[in-house]
């Protein structure tokens, strides 16, 4: 199992980000390079949460969404082809004086067979980047949008 720790400063609000990325429908591959709108499957959403399979490149996670507290995303994977376990993301927001707001990300990959073992040791250790440079696109995204 790997966790994997990103702390980033963004333009926007922490309203901004959240709504950016709980915004489930077309486009969100603009916002998410790693999930591709024809994978993008909404089975509930609600003011707060949402239950949504997405993915591409040949890995999909249905994740479970709260975003009850404004300041917390928490992304619980409860299905994947490849992640299991404690698997998925905890964003952290802390609003800025000048508007913007400070990011910590945690992503959690706890692989549920050889594909997904294989795939979060590479996420933890020498494709850390990969992430880290897909988060900082998301951001581009959410504040392009902003």
């Amino acid at each position: 199992m790997s966790t994997i720790h990103f702390h980033r400063t963004m333009s926007v609000s922490p309203e901004q980000f959240v709504a950016a990325i709980t915004d489930f429908g077309p486009g969100r591959e603009k916002v998410f390079a790693n999930s591709s709108d024809a994978f993008l499957t909404v089975h509930d959403l609600g003011p707060t949460h949402a239950d949504v399979t997405e993915g591409g490149g040949g890995v999909w996670e249905r994740l479970s969404y709260d975003w009850s507290d404004p300041y917390r995303v928490v992304m619980r994977t409860t299905d994947s082809n490849v992640w299991g376990g404690a698997s998925g993301h905890t964003y952290t927001l802390t609003r800025q004086p000048d508007g913007g707001t400070v990011l910590d990300a945690v992503v959690v990959r706890d692989g549920k067979n050889l594909k997904g073992r294989i795939v979060g040791f590479l996420l933890g250790t020498v494709a850390k980047p990969f992430l880290g440079k897909a988060l900082d696109q998301t951001i581009k995204a959410v504040e392009a949008r902003n």
